[in-house]
């Protein structure tokens, strides 16, 4: 049977396209960050999803902390930026491919998911949220299987089926969860980080209520909110306890932009652990 790949779509320009350049590029943000004590092991981390060059930095923070980690499975969720065709979107491909290589897909665990949550399979997909957290994943991870799940939909609190059939298809393995976001969207430097310090204070509460209530917000523009709520609920409910704020940061700090009208966008960097 032939194996049909996902191409990179982002390599050489919301990432480097060589793969020692990348690779470096990698390393070299890992070389920035210490390795924190977390007293146990990560189930789930928030990770940012713009260009390297913008949001990279702050991805390291998180997934410097699985370098000697392994995990069978890796759960990326991510929003499907585009016009979305379903609640639940996967490609159909075997591998997803960077310029590091080519990753499995975990097709029979999504052959398991997709019998009790119908998730809808496409031929091709431009989805850069997801594919952005890969690379990270293969330099720190090495070797691991993967399941990709874009999320066609914007509602926090509608996330029980997707839960359960993750928490039924995954019982028993060791996997991470992934959640691809960034923060808001808004064309103010000062009231992104308003609104930003907003949602950090409420996800440090590991309150999965109240999270939900600020991601709920009418003017919530933090785009993978629905993904964030997914991961908090599936590791909580599988024994994770607490979070960890690693980095957080936005566009208008990286680029040193900060005039009024800017348009800017926040990033952040958190880990979901399971403590001893």
């Amino acid at each position: 049977m032939d194996r049909t790949i996902r191409p990179s779509v982002i390599a050489g320009s919301w990432y480097p396209g060589d793969k020692n350049q990348l690779r470096q590029t990698i390393e070299g943000y890992f070389a920035n960050v210490e390795t924190r004590p977390m007293g146990g092991k990560i189930r789930g981390l928030i990770s940012p999803h713009a260009g390297y060059a913008y949001s990279g930095q702050v991805a390291a923070y998180g997934y410097k902390q699985l370098v000697g980690q392994s995990y069978d499975n890796v759960v990326v969720m991510s929003p499907m930026h585009q016009m979305p065709i379903d609640r639940y979107i996967i490609n159909e491909a075997d591998y997803y491919e960077t310029p590091l290589g080519k990753i499995a897909v975990a097709k029979d665990l999504l052959r398991l998911l997709q019998e009790q949550i119908g998730l809808t399979a496409i031929h091709r997909d431009a989805e850069h949220s997801l594919e952005i957290q890969l690379p990270f994943l293969q330099v720190a991870l090495g070797e691991f299987t993967l399941l990709p799940i874009m999320v066609g939909h914007g509602d926090v609190f509608d996330c029980d089926d997707i839960a359960e059939a993750l928490i039924a298809t995954m019982k028993g393995r060791d996997f991470l969860l992934v959640a691809s976001t960034d923060l808001h969207h808004i064309d103010d430097y000062h009231e992104v980080v308003r609104k930003d310090a907003e949602v950090v204070k409420a996800l440090s509460t590991f309150d999965l209520e109240k999270i939900r209530n600020v991601l709920a917000r009418i003017d919530c523009s933090v785009c993978g909110r629905v993904p964030v709520s997914i991961a908090l609920d599936v590791t909580k409910r599988m024994g994770a306890d607490k979070i960890v704020m690693m980095e957080q940061t936005n566009s208008g700090d990286v680029s040193g932009r900060k005039m009024p009208g800017e348009y800017t966008v926040g990033y952040l960097s958190a880990a979901i652990v399971k403590t001893v």
